[in-house]
């Protein structure tokens, strides 16, 4: 099935960028709350700021990786919504544009 649509490729690609930036903002999140189930003044580790600042990056760089990675599906849900919104623009400014209809 060939559909006609307004969306450029660069387009599709920075919209591909955006979904997987925000599925990775939800999974730092969710990694986040994982983390602070943790106790920090456990022998195993030392504790203190070093310790907190230590999860926080690693919390932020599980959660990208998760989400370049297929991450849990929410930049592919995403990404039909923001492609459809894309759409939408880019018909409206046709449709509006000085360029078009009886002022060529």
């Amino acid at each position: 099935m060939n559909t006609i649509t307004s969306v450029t490729p660069q387009q599709t690609l920075r919209i591909r960028q955006q979904a997987e930036e925000l599925e990775g903002v939800f999974l730092n999140m969710l990694t986040k709350e994982m983390f602070s189930g943790i106790k920090t003044d456990d022998e195993n580790f030392g504790g203190g700021f070093g310790e907190d600042t230590w999860r926080g990056m690693q919390s932020e760089q599980l959660a990208n990786s998760m989400a370049q990675n297929g991450g849990i599906g929410l930049a592919d849900q995403l990404m039909g919504e923001m492609l459809a919104l894309q759409e939408a623009a880019n018909t409206s400014k046709s449709m509006f544009s000085p360029a078009s209809g009886a002022y060529k």
